[in-house]
């Protein structure tokens, strides 16, 4: 599988920061109405966002050193 095909892509950004995306935007609906647990999934989802950006680059980086 190289870092190029769209099933990489898909899998590995697409999907998870859609997920993460969709906490970050919960969080903020939250916050907007002033109910509790917000900023909790606001947290959850940025934290998500930046393990898949880790991911990513990890996978690209070690896919490519051994290609």
């Amino acid at each position: 599988m190289s870092i190029t095909d769209p099933q990489f892509l898909y899998m590995i950004l697409v999907l998870p920061s859609l997920f993460g995306l969709t906490l970050v935007g919960d969080g903020l609906n939250k916050l907007a109405h002033e109910e509790t647990g917000g900023i909790v999934s606001m947290i959850f989802g940025v934290i998500f966002i930046v393990v898949v950006i880790f991911a990513y680059l990890f996978f690209s980086n070690y896919l490519t050193k051994t290609i």
